[in-house]
């Protein structure tokens, strides 16, 4: 299989993307002067830009490689929901998943930004959990969508917004098991532990520090050996995949285990790199079922978006072509 026909092969993908879904609004602005009211710089408003984000960027994220992209979320009934429907409906998303809720807003985060820089961030959420009667519906359209769907491959999103709690996730991955669908999780602090017998649990260093209780890690084979040896006792899970920022990821099954150093880039943004890694790793799991391709070629996405300022998709083209110079044969890869 050439780089070529495996990008093509994502084409034929299904995928469910579970998680907590958010409206990214952008405003940008020039900085000329500081204000006389307190000393804080004066932001001339010159744009306004709206994008999905959350688990909806990791849907568009594997949208944009080509996958059929179905989607399980909520929003609240206000003008931010209804705008981010819209946003999934532009994107080709399939959202016959997503839901609405009079008792929560839509999670609405607001960066204002100037000269390629982020000044300020607002958030406008409700982080609490489901009532009974929304965690019934959201249990009722997950069920069916694996069942009419059957995707190849269920992307859980969790952003500790109060959409996925332990009761949710271990009803989903028992049903998923049953099914003989992957399951793969970008895990947060509130449910970190929750994600028993997922397919590949993908947390960064930061997270594995918080839910370990570690002060420090120190990021090489055998230690990190070590760290998934500690999460796999807890979550009996097949594969950790540990994005390490700028020292790239680790992937290991317990088995094997590969240590892949980042590629040079010019860093504009990490925002949505978490986003870009677990959508692309499940694909590329979902395509192949090869661990070692999986690793290499999801830490290069998440390298890429991090060259653009704000939350972006990743471009295939360029993922394609970065692929073939940086990693050459993908057969060699899968040996």
């Amino acid at each position: 299989m050439s780089f070529a026909k495996l990008f093509q092969q994502f084409r034929k993908c299904k995928v469910l993307v579970i998680g907590d879904v958010m409206l990214d609004v952008y405003w940008w602005g020039g900085v000329e002067r500081i204000s006389p009211e307190a000393p804080v710089p004066i932001v001339s408003l010159q744009r306004k830009e709206v994008r999905p984000g959350g688990a909806a960027n990791v849907a568009i994220n594997a949208a944009a490689l080509g996958a059929e992209v179905y989607m399980i979320g909520m929003v609240g009934a206000d003008a931010e929901g209804a705008q981010l429907l819209e946003c999934l409906r532009q994107q080709g998303l399939q959202i016959q998943g997503m839901m609405q809720s009079t008792e929560r807003c839509t999670t609405t985060k607001t960066r204002i930004i100037s000269r390629s820089q982020q000044m300020l961030r607002l958030d406008h959420e409700h982080v609490h959990d489901l009532s009974a009667s929304e965690k019934q519906h959201l249990l009722n359209k997950t069920h069916e969508l694996l069942q009419h769907v059957h995707p190849d491959v269920v992307i859980f999103e969790d952003y500790d917004k109060g959409l996925l709690s332990p009761d949710i996730i271990r009803e989903i991955v028992q049903l998923c098991q049953q099914l003989q669908i992957p399951t793969c999780v970008d895990p947060k602090k509130k449910n970190f532990w929750a994600y028993e017998q997922v397919t590949l649990f993908k947390p960064n260093l930061k997270e594995v520090k918080e839910g370990l209780h570690l002060e420090e890690i120190t990021v090489d084979a055998f230690h990190l050996q070590q760290i998934h040896a500690m999460l796999h006792d807890r979550l009996h899970h097949a594969y950790s995949l540990i994005t390490l920022s700028e020292k790239g990821v680790f992937c290991s099954n317990g088995q094997q285990y590969w240590l892949i150093p980042s590629h040079l880039r010019h860093i504009a943004d990490v925002s949505g790199a978490g986003d870009t890694v677990i959508a692309t790793a499940a694909l590329v799991w979902a395509a192949t079922r090869d661990p070692r391709l999986m690793a290499e070629i999801a830490n290069i996405a998440g390298g890429l978006v991090c060259e653009q300022v704000g939350v972006v998709a990743v471009d295939p083209r360029r993922l394609q072509t970065e692929c073939e110079l940086l990693l050459g044969d993908i057969s060699f890869l899968a040996d």
